[in-house]
């Protein structure tokens, strides 16, 4: 197959990439360095591949990265930074939900795209917008407790007028 010149925007910078047209999002995103962007399984099972795509969590590995194109792609670097981290990575850390470490991106994202569109979710429907991420590390329990404690802390800032904090 011939390889295709496709224009992506992630995390607010634009990439003019060359590839395969069977090359995945996941595949694309971890060659131009998102090393944040996890490959766990490659067939939609774990979910450690999330990203916000037009702000819906979608699992990379199963969107073609020409698809993207013209997209908003956000991935868990793109949310915050180390100095202006996003609430729901400075919930996670305070929570102590990071444990390995290798499901935390991909659960951010799912959990952001959650409480974009739910500010205050049950705990239940907290584990359903979750339940498309496998971490064999925890319970869950720390995992719900951090996007609990991320929406509440959102709330407060929205309260108080401020940003959201972090980048996104």
């Amino acid at each position: 197959m011939q390889p295709q010149v496709i224009t992506l925007n992630v995390n607010g910078r634009t990439h003019q990439v060359a590839l395969n047209p069977n090359a995945t999002l996941l595949q694309t995103l971890r060659d131009l360095g998102y090393t944040d962007v996890k490959n766990g399984c490659e067939k939609g099972d774990c979910g450690a591949c999330a990203v916000l795509l037009n702000g819906e969590a979608v699992n990379s590995c199963l969107v073609l990265a020409w698809q993207a194109e013209g997209a908003e792609i956000i991935t868990n670097a793109g949310l915050g930074t180390m100095d202006h981290p996003h609430p729901l990575q400075e919930a996670f850390a305070d929570a102590g939900a990071a444990q390995c470490g290798y499901c935390t991106p991909g659960m951010i994202i799912s959990a952001k795209a959650l409480l974009d569109s739910n500010p205050h979710p049950s705990e239940e429907e907290v584990r359903v917008a979750l339940s498309g991420n496998l971490c064999r590390c925890t319970g869950y329990g720390q995992i719900i407790e951090a996007v609990q404690m991320a929406a509440e802390r959102m709330e407060e800032t929205r309260c108080k007028g401020q940003d959201a904090g972090g980048e996104r």
